[in-house]
């Protein structure tokens, strides 16, 4: 079965935001580096790719022919979505156990794992 991992980055620290990544220590920061290294080379991962900020997305919806488009998703910041991986697992413990490895999980963030439908 395959997942998405969503990463919701939630308050979690990164080197978009220089102060919030100071909070870190060194050691903490090279960690969570090689963390995210280590997960994208576990056997099943295909590596997603970073987000950018939620105030640079356009939603587009279609209503009675006509495109509309707006700024933004319209989510708390702290519930957008930061990134992803996708992981080819045997069942949803292995997802799960993968989830709790991403360094946003424990940082302040959330992971949300998705299995795929297979058609």
């Amino acid at each position: 079965m395959k997942y998405m991992l969503l990463i919701h980055q939630g308050t979690a620290p990164t080197p978009r935001s220089p102060e919030e990544w100071a909070r870190l220590s060194e050691d903490e920061q090279k960690a969570v580096y090689e963390a995210y290294g280590t997960i994208n080379q576990t056997p099943g991962v295909t590596p997603g790719l970073q987000l950018q900020d939620p105030e640079t997305a356009t939603t587009v919806r279609v209503q009675d022919g006509r495109t509309l488009t707006t700024d933004g998703p319209f989510v708390d910041t702290k519930e957008a979505l930061a990134g992803y991986l996708i992981f080819e697992a045997d069942d949803l413990d292995a997802a799960i156990e993968l989830a709790a490895r991403i360094p946003a999980a424990r940082l302040g963030g959330a992971i949300e794992v998705r299995p795929f439908v297979e058609w």
